[in-house]
C-alpha cells in the first residue's frame, strides 16, 4: 500500500464530504475515513488452508442539525456509511444522514466538542512498522509454528489451525470546526491451537503473539510450543466439589476484571444509571494495593493514538490510585449528560496499564495456598447494573502452593464490588499482549460451584 497516497485520497474523501454537508445545510459535521490492507494465512496439519489478501475501505459520516422548529434547543443527529470513496457514493451518504437527522429528535447534549477543545496536532507515535511479508514465507511461519507445536510431545493428537497475519491501516478524521488529523500503523500476529489426546479425552488451548514490529513477534516456533504445553496441561481435567476458595485469575484472564471496572465508569452506563459504581468517584472502589492508569501516547503502543473519537487531544490519566476512583471514562455526549468534562476517552480507553505489589507467579500460588487457579473463562454472565458476576471457568486446583490437577465444568461467582475490594494480590507477570495489560489477580474468596 502506498500509505502516502492513500491518505491524500483519505483526506480529499473529508474535505468532499464537509463542504457538501455544508452546502445541504449541516449545522455541525464530522466525518473519518480508512483504508485497509493485509495479508492473512492459515496452515492446519501440513495443509494450507488459507490464504487471503485483503483491501477495504470505510467512511463514516454524522451531522447536526438545528431544529427548523423555533425555541426547540439541541441537534438532531444523522449517521451514515459507505465503503464506497467514489464522490458519488460520498455524496449519497451526506444526503442520507442529513435525512435521518431530520426524523430524529433534537437532542440538548448532542454536538461536536467545542472548537477550543481540539487537539492542537498529530503526533508521531511510531506505529507503522511494515513488514512486507509475502505469501510463501507466510506459510512457511506457519508451517514452523505448526511442526515445532506437533513435535513437542506425543500426545499432540493434530493442529487446531496456525494463522500468520500483517496489516496496514490508514485513517483521517475531520469536523467542521477545521480539525483535520490522520495517522498511519501497522499489526502483525501469529496464532496457533493444538490438540492433545490423552486417556479422559482430547482437550485443546491456544497461543498467539501480536505487535505493531514484527520483528517484536515471538519466535514462531515457541508460539507453536506454548500451545502445546497449555493443550497437555488441560489433559485428565477433574471436577472439584461447590466451595469458597482464593481464585487467583492468571494474566491472560485478568485484564477482564479491570475491562468490568472501566464499564462500570464508563459514560453510557453513568448517565442512564446502570451500573453499581454510580456516583462513586473519588470513593474507594478496589483494593489499595491495585492502581489502574491509562498511557495513550505511548510510542508503537497497541491502542496509542494522538486524540480521541471526538478529536480531543488524549492525555496520561490515573484512573485508579491505590484504591480510589480518580476518574470516570467519558467522551464529549456522556461528559455532558453528567455535567462533566470529556476524558478524551471517546472511542474507549487506549493502553490501559495495571501496577502489581511485588510477587511474581509462583509467589502468588503460595500466598493463595489452596484454592482455584483460573485460566479460561466463559459465558457472559456479568451484570453491569448490580455487579452480580458468575461465569464459566476452567484452570487450575492448587494445594500448598502448588497446581495439583487441572479443573473443568466449575462456575466462579461473586460481587464485583466485593470482589475489587477483596485483591490481595497483583503479580509482576503482566500479560503485555493486548490494551489492557496486567499481571495474575488474586481475589481473596469466590464461591466455586463444581459437581
Amino acid at each position: 500500500m502506498n500509505v502516502d497516497s492513500e491518505l491524500e485520497q483519505l483526506n480529499g474523501c473529508v474535505d468532499n464530504a464537509l463542504q457538501e454537508a455544508d452546502r445541504l445545510g449541516a449545522t455541525q459535521v464530522e466525518v473519518a475515513a480508512s483504508c485497509g490492507e493485509g495479508l492473512s494465512v492459515s496452515v492446519r496439519n501440513a495443509d494450507v488452508e488459507t490464504v487471503e489478501f485483503t483491501k477495504n475501505h470505510g467512511f463514516a459520516i454524522t451531522v447536526y442539525k438545528k431544529s427548523s422548529k423555533e425555541g426547540v434547543p439541541g441537534l438532531a443527529k444523522g449517521s451514515a456509511s459507505t465503503s464506497d470513496l467514489s464522490k458519488a457514493a460520498i455524496d449519497r451518504a451526506v444526503a442520507a444522514a442529513l435525512d435521518i437527522a431530520h426524523y430524529t429528535a433534537e437532542d440538548e447534549y448532542a454536538g461536536l466538542a467545542s472548537p477550543e477543545l481540539m487537539c492542537a496536532g498529530s503526533s508521531d507515535l511510531d506505529l507503522y512498522h511494515p513488514w512486507g511479508v509475502e505469501s510463501e514465507e507466510a506459510i512457511s511461519i506457519a508451517l514452523s509454528c505448526e511442526q515445532a507445536g506437533s513435535a513437542h510431545h506425543a500426545s499432540i493428537e493434530k493442529s487446531d489451525g496456525v494463522s500468520v497475519n500483517s496489516s496496514v491501516g490508514v485513517r483521517c478524521y475531520g469536523n467542521s470546526h477545521g480539525f483535520r488529523a490522520g495517522g498511519k500503523g501497522t499489526r502483525h500476529s501469529i496464532g496457533c491451537g493444538m490438540i492433545a489426546n490423552g486417556r479422559e479425552g482430547m482437550e485443546r488451548s491456544h497461543w498467539f503473539s501480536s505487535s505493531r514490529l514484527h520483528t517484536e513477534l515471538e519466535e514462531a516456533a515457541d508460539v507453536g510450543r506454548k500451545a502445546a504445553e497449555r493443550a497437555l496441561s488441560r489433559l485428565g481435567g477433574e471436577k472439584i466439589k461447590t466451595c469458597e476458595v482464593p481464585v487467583l485469575y492468571s494474566a491472560e484472564v485478568a485484564g477482564s476484571l479491570i475491562g468490568h471496572l472501566i464499564g462500570a465508569i464508563s459514560g453510557g452506563n453513568l448517565y442512564r444509571k446502570s451500573t453499581f459504581l454510580l456516583d462513586a468517584l473519588h470513593t474507594s472502589v478496589m483494593s489499595p494495593v491495585i492502581s489502574v492508569f491509562e498511557r495513550p501516547r505511548l510510542l508503537q503502543g497497541s491502542a496509542s493514538a494522538a486524540f480521541d473519537g471526538d478529536g480531543l487531544e488524549t492525555y496520561d490519566k490515573d484512573i485508579v490510585t491505590d484504591g480510589m476512583l480518580q476518574s470516570y471514562i467519558l467522551g464529549t455526549y456522556s461528559g455532558r449528560r453528567l455535567g462533566m468534562a470529556s476524558t478524551a476517552n471517546a472511542g474507549g480507553v487506549r493502553n490501559l496499564r495495571a501496577s502489581h505489589s511485588g510477587q511474581d507467579f509462583e509467589a502468588l500460588l503460595r500466598e493463595m495456598g489452596t484454592g482455584l487457579l483460573v485460566t479460561h473463562l466463559m459465558g457472559q454472565g456479568v451484570n453491569t447494573v448490580t455487579g452480580d458476576y458468575s461465569r464459566g471457568a476452567e484452570g487450575f486446583w492448587i494445594e500448598n502452593g502448588e497446581i495439583q490437577f487441572p479443573v473443568k465444568e466449575v462456575t466462579i461467582a461473586g460481587n464485583l464490588a466485593d470482589m475489587f475490594k477483596h485483591i490481595v494480590a497483583v503479580g509482576t507477570d503482566t500479560d503485555t499482549r493486548g490494551n489492557v495489560q496486567v499481571g495474575s489477580i488474586l481475589v481473596e474468596s469466590m464461591k466455586v460451584a463444581g459437581a
